[in-house]
């Protein structure tokens, strides 16, 4: 089974305005209401893709409600942890080619409920895959991160990664299948301010491996895409179109890629297809529909390094 876990999901609000100013009211033009969360958008992805899959993490409240209820409704399973308070909502404002993102805190998780996640996950087999991704509420301390690294090689569950935090590196150990930072926090896990060319990208990807990743996918927004394990590296371009809203670029391709890696999709397709998935969910408001995918493919190359 694939299982998805988002610790700190929400409702996203997707809002158009023809123009946005402080202290008037301002009437959109577009809006749409979302169940999101880095994990949960793997969740729609993979069903997209027709590989089934649980989505888990913690829940409250009637936006909690909300989530869960759209999950059913795409016949994605759920078991989450239901929580005191209400599952936060995030608002992303499109005026003009100006983005604003308004992200909310979500309610306190106690150690009771981070306790039942943990004792789900350690029900997990060499038979699943699990997806971690996206940020922690209030109350989660970021060792959980390695605590689920932990319960993956005792369990023998292959364990994808999406996470901010620099506890990714004590995570590394226990060989995780899969992680996916973006250039930005690559280049923070390096401990440097960024990371100017390819060749610093591919090392940077490099050190991680020899910690004890296993495969290493960075997507680079405009940039396209880099994957690194011990026998490949490859590169890929972006597509051009008009970005609307880059909140879940990254998690559909992730979504894509590991998708594609479980049909048995040849490594350059898999990422050929996770770039232009990717790009695709840029180009609309909230997560692709897939529609645009084979004539953004056409834009894409590929190009291998030694």
């Amino acid at each position: 089974m694939i299982y998805t876990c988002t610790m700190n999901p929400a409702i996203d609000l997707f809002t158009e305005f023809e123009q946005f100013s402080p202290f008037v009211v301002n009437r959109s033009t577009f809006e749409s209401y979302q169940a999101n969360g880095k994990a949960i958008n793997i969740s729609f992805i993979l069903k997209k893709l027709n590989i089934d899959n649980t989505a888990t993490g913690f829940l409250g409240g009637f936006t909690g409600n909300f989530i869960e209820e759209e999950l059913v409704k795409n016949s994605i399973g759920t078991n989450f942890i239901k929580v005191d308070g209400i599952t936060r909502i995030n608002t992303f404002i499109r005026s003009g080619e100006k983005e604003y993102k308004a992200v909310n805190r979500g309610p306190e998780i106690n150690t009771t409920a981070q306790e039942a996640l943990l004792q789900y996950i350690k029900t997990f087999t060499n038979k699943d895959t699990l997806f971690v991704s996206g940020s922690l509420p209030r109350g989660v301390k970021d060792e959980i991160f390695v605590t689920i690294a932990q319960l993956s090689k005792e369990q023998g569950f292959s364990l994808i990664l999406d996470i901010s935090s620099s506890r990714l590196l004590d995570c590394l150990p226990y060989h995780p299948y899969l992680i996916k930072p973006n250039d930005e926090e690559l280049a923070q896990l390096m401990g440097v301010p960024t990371l100017e060319s390819v060749e610093e990208l591919i090392a940077a990807a490099q050190t991680l491996l020899n910690q004890g990743a296993r495969r290493i996918l960075v997507s680079r927004g405009e940039k396209g895409a880099l994957y690194v394990d011990k026998d490949n590296i490859l590169l890929t371009n972006a597509p051009k179109g008009k970005v609307v809203n880059t909140a879940c670029a990254g998690d559909t391709m992730l979504a894509v890629f590991a998708g594609k890696m479980m049909q048995m999709e040849g490594l350059e397709e898999a990422l050929i297809e996770a770039t232009a998935a990717g790009s695709s969910t840029a180009f609309t408001a909230g997560l692709s529909d897939f529609k645009d995918i084979p004539l953004l493919k056409k834009q894409i190359l590929i190009e291998k390094r030694k």
